[in-house]
């Protein structure tokens, strides 16, 4: 067998171990997830480390396998729901068996937009992301300035991951801001200077 066809299979592999429809118990499905399907429980699985996969997550939010971009958005955002980071600063692809170090460059996530509602008389500004979930800007999920980007924001999300502002975002969260500089959500100000 080929060195290629074996990290092909190596990815399929890790990709059949995801079980289907797992995420469903425990009430998980009202917890916003990161692929806008109910989440994964990746704090219940801890598989022994089965090394590296050639997967890199870019600066830009584009997930590669073997140098080459992930065409299909629905893998991508398949891993990006088992995505997690550890202990070690490091981000891994977890499933119930296995679990591979992954290369991220700044950012696993990126925030494509932000919608403003009100629920029970509260502004709420939820980041939309490019794996499809939405988090809404709040004490749980803080915004935050990144220096390494010019100072545009991200937010902290579940499993040690975060989600940077695209630079339409960006725009459009300091388009909310308020003279000071500052957007409030869900009862939270923060700072975008």
């Amino acid at each position: 067998m080929k060195d290629g066809q074996h990290k092909d299979s190596r990815l399929q592999a890790l990709a059949g171990s995801i079980p289907d429809r797992h995420h469903g118990h425990h009430g998980r499905s009202l917890l916003p997830s990161v692929n806008g399907r109910p989440p994964a429980p990746l704090d219940e699985w801890h598989p022994a480390y089965c090394g590296d996969v050639d997967m890199a997550i870019a600066a830009d939010g584009t997930w590669y396998h073997e140098g080459l971009p992930i065409r299909r958005k629905e893998l991508w955002q398949l891993f990006a729901g088992i995505l997690r980071r550890e202990a070690d600063g490091e981000y891994y692809l977890v499933t119930p068996v296995e679990k591979c170090r992954v290369a991220v460059a700044l950012h696993p996530l990126i925030i494509n937009d932000f919608e403003v509602t009100e629920e029970e008389g509260r502004r709420i500004i939820r980041a939309a992301l490019n794996a499809g979930g939405q988090f809404p800007v709040s004490s749980a999920y803080p915004l935050q300035p990144e220096p390494k980007a010019s100072g545009a924001a991200y937010i902290r999300l579940t499993h040690g991951l975060t989600a940077l502002c695209s630079r339409a975002a960006w725009y459009r969260l300091v388009a909310l801001a308020n003279e000071d500089h500052r957007i409030s959500s869900d009862g939270v100000s923060f700072s975008l200077a």
